[in-house]
């Protein structure tokens, strides 16, 4: 059985390895987005105010697990937290289980949690959308948090998110943004080198679940060529950057463990 790259944020890498290597997979990560806290002034003050006037809102939805871990970072306990938001009935919402695990390990109550259908295609706004649209009424409010890239929101990574504020506009309610982090491209060690150089060749899957992580890759390592590396992606737009790079073999599948594993396992 192939190696598997694991290109999530380390955070979630070393999640995704664990549980990998749990099912007799041989799997290492090499994290392809850096994650670390807003620097912006500008932003930061926006995420103060936002953290102060949560009651306000009818749903805080969450991009990633990430957004959780940097939105309540130096709060108070989020488990006092939850139990302000339970007495007005304000909802969390998540895109996939990597952010409602980081909601329950926060400390917020399942029940409060709100995400796509366990078999959903995929696990992304769309997906959520379906699940969470008849909760808003007009004048609702809804607060997406998100991360933005080099300092700046990033369009091309924020298209679901964008377009389930167009949803929550049309239902008549009204969504606010506010940036919790930001990510970056890593920087990569000579051993990080050396293994992505082999596993271009070597028959490793590469495992990509963000087509920004894709473009990091290219980026830092421009010289190298894909023609004969395996790419499982776990999202169409993420299969399409992929392809983009030159990867010779290209797999989709849902990004749920037991879809990757099977999908490892079968080698389609």
């Amino acid at each position: 059985m192939p190696r598997v790259i694991v290109t999530r944020p380390a955070r979630e890498a070393a999640h995704w390895v664990d549980q990998l290597q749990a099912q007799g997979i041989d799997a290492i990560a090499l994290p392809l987005i850096a994650i670390g806290p807003c620097t912006d002034a500008a932003a930061r003050h926006a995420l103060m105010q936002a953290q102060q006037q949560l009651g306000y809102y009818r749903a805080l939805m969450f991009v990633s697990g990430n957004a959780v871990v940097h939105f309540f970072e130096q709060k108070e306990p989020l488990a006092l937290i939850d139990k302000a938001l339970k007495a007005i009935k304000t909802r969390a919402w998540a895109p996939g289980p990597g952010t409602t695990r980081a909601l329950v390990q926060a400390g917020f109550a399942p029940d409060r949690i709100d995400g796509p259908a366990p078999d959903a295609p995929q696990f992304d706004s769309e997906s959520l959308w379906q699940q969470v649209a008849p909760q808003i009424q007009p004048g609702d409010r809804v607060l997406i948090v998100r991360g933005c890239s080099g300092g700046v929101h990033d369009n091309a990574q924020g298209t679901g998110r964008d377009w389930l504020a167009r949803q929550i506009d049309a239902a008549g309610g009204q969504v606010d943004f506010v940036v919790a982090y930001e990510r970056g491209a890593p920087r990569l060690t000579a051993a990080e080198v050396a293994l992505a150089q082999q596993a271009t060749q070597d028959g490793s899957i590469w495992l990509l679940s963000s087509s920004e992580a894709v473009g990091h890759l290219a980026q830092a390592l421009p010289a190298l060529r894909w023609e004969t590396a395996c790419a499982l992606a776990t999202h169409p737009r993420i299969a399409d950057a992929a392809r983009a790079a030159g990867f010779g073999t290209v797999r989709e599948c849902r990004p749920a463990l037991e879809d990757v594993v099977a999908s490892i396992e079968s080698g389609a």
